[in-house]
């Protein structure tokens, strides 16, 4: 299955941070993205969360992913929010609730191919006792 998506990513920086700091959370969580620098904000664009859902295996937070992910679903597109420290250390933590003081980066995963719904079941396939399920079970 060939997935087609565009992932739109931003961050502020607040001016205690140090932005090439929040460019590697970005790429550290998302390695193929190529971060830019704006006016007060890092952003960056990705085209395969491939990385991004072998954290969330190795993590073991597959049913927490799948509830972020259609918790926002609107029509073709999802989104969710990670905090920035963890990112920085490779590691996924949604940022649920208020947000940071130093603002969380944010995520938004448009599918054009094949549909919403497949596209995080790859990402993050349903669970059976903390286990992936899949079909040749």
């Amino acid at each position: 299955m060939i997935y087609s998506i565009d992932v739109q990513i931003t961050a502020p920086v607040q001016d205690t941070e140090i932005a090439d700091r929040v460019a590697t959370a970005i790429e550290n969580v998302f390695p193929s993205a190529e971060p830019e620098q704006r006016h007060g904000e890092v952003v960056a664009e990705v085209h395969s969360l491939d990385h991004f859902s072998e954290l969330l295996h190795r993590q073991e937070i597959l049913d927490t992913a799948r509830g972020e992910f259609f918790g926002s679903r609107r029509g073709d597109s999802f989104a969710f929010d990670l905090k920035k420290q963890a990112a920085f250390e490779d590691v996924v933590n949604f940022a649920v609730g208020d947000p940071s003081e130093l603002g969380d980066i944010h995520v938004r995963v448009r599918v054009e191919e094949p549909d919403v719904e497949a596209f995080i079941d790859h990402v993050a396939p349903p669970t059976e006792d903390g286990r992936p399920v899949t079909d040749d079970r």
